[in-house]
């Protein structure tokens, strides 16, 4: 019986079985290449995949509401490229200023597009499709039409990636410290549950007195605060500004909350799940150069067919806890 209570509970955890589903990956890729579980393996995978593991956070409020947002690779590249050649021409050169201008940046791409979203009622996918070409066209624009800033452009800013505290990059901390403040924050904070009860239902969260409206249009901007900040982790990761850097970048983003768990339709999702998701996601990407008979080019594959795994598999675990939960309410 305790091992059947055991596998009821394991089942019925979206994040219980991701943790075991990631686990396992560790085990089979160490036993093929015992190199990966090192400290430096791991942290290499962590500080090369920051940007999609912070980004997941915004997105993962975006999906809570029943949004998606496309644009934030864009608003990523025109974050970075303005920092990059602000930096580049000598108007700035301090890493705190740079920083800052790279979220004032993204706050402002992410709040117009949760205007025209809350406002005009435009589709999610449509307004950010359209914020997606125009913010990247602005990326080309600040560029000077192509031009990149190097390494020898950026200065000290590109040495953030490369600074340690407590034997781990900056970076690291950076992700640790924002999976730390969104877990209070949709926890155990009043706007963290509204975005969940706009997500859950939008006329009954209209009724009990919350501004739908509002939740939605911050949450597009919390997205674009994030992207700014993987706007200026890009430029100092690889410590190089191009307007196309992260082209396509928003699926791995997208990808790693719905490996996570999160709902598409809104309402459903965990910071944890956000986590796991993106953890899965940069284990495989930094596993398949370690495994002799798997090319690159394997990486989407494998990528699509986890998704279409996790998808199926969250329907029967939610079917099956739809049903269950009907069956408590017989007499």
């Amino acid at each position: 019986m305790e091992k059947k209570s055991f596998m009821k509970k394991l089942t019925g955890s979206r994040e219980a079985l991701l943790a075991v589903i990631l686990v396992l990956l560790f085990v089979v890729i160490t036993i093929i290449s015992p190199s990966f579980l090192t400290f430096k393996s791991l942290t290499d995978m962590l500080k090369n995949n920051a940007v999609t593991m912070v980004m997941s956070l915004g997105m993962l409020c975006v999906m809570l509401v029943g949004g998606i947002d496309i644009s934030i690779m864009s608003t990523l590249a025109l974050t970075g490229m303005s920092i990059g050649m602000l930096l580049k021409y000598d108007h700035i050169s301090s890493t705190f200023l740079a920083f800052v201008i790279a979220l004032a940046i993204g706050i402002a791409c992410g709040f117009l597009v949760g205007l025209v979203i809350s406002r005009a009622d435009v589709p999610p996918i449509i307004a950010t499709m359209g914020f997606m070409y125009i913010y990247r066209a602005m990326g080309y624009l600040v560029s000077h039409n192509g031009e990149w800033a190097s390494a020898a452009a950026l200065g000290k800013f590109k040495d953030f990636a490369t600074t340690k505290f407590l034997g781990m990059s900056l970076v690291i901390w950076v992700i640790i410290f924002c999976y730390a403040v969104f877990f209070v924050f949709m926890k155990w904070t009043t706007l963290g549950r509204r975005i969940y009860a706009v997500g859950s239902n939008p006329s009954a969260a209209e009724v009990s007195g919350i501004n739908v409206k509002n939740i939605k249009l911050l949450v597009y901007t919390i997205m674009g605060l994030l992207a700014g900040l993987g706007g200026a982790l890009q430029v100092s990761i690889y410590a190089s500004a191009m307007p196309d850097m992260q082209q396509g970048g928003e699926m791995d983003v997208i990808a790693a909350c719905v490996i996570g768990g999160v709902s598409m339709s809104g309402g459903r999702g965990t910071v944890l799940g956000a986590l796991l998701g993106s953890l899965i996601l940069a284990t495989i990407a930094k596993a398949l150069p370690l495994i002799p008979f798997f090319d690159q080019l394997w990486l989407n594959t494998i990528k699509g067919v986890i998704i279409l795994v996790v998808v199926v598999v969250n329907i029967v675990l939610q079917r099956t806890a739809d049903k269950n939960a009907l069956k408590g309410r017989e007499m």
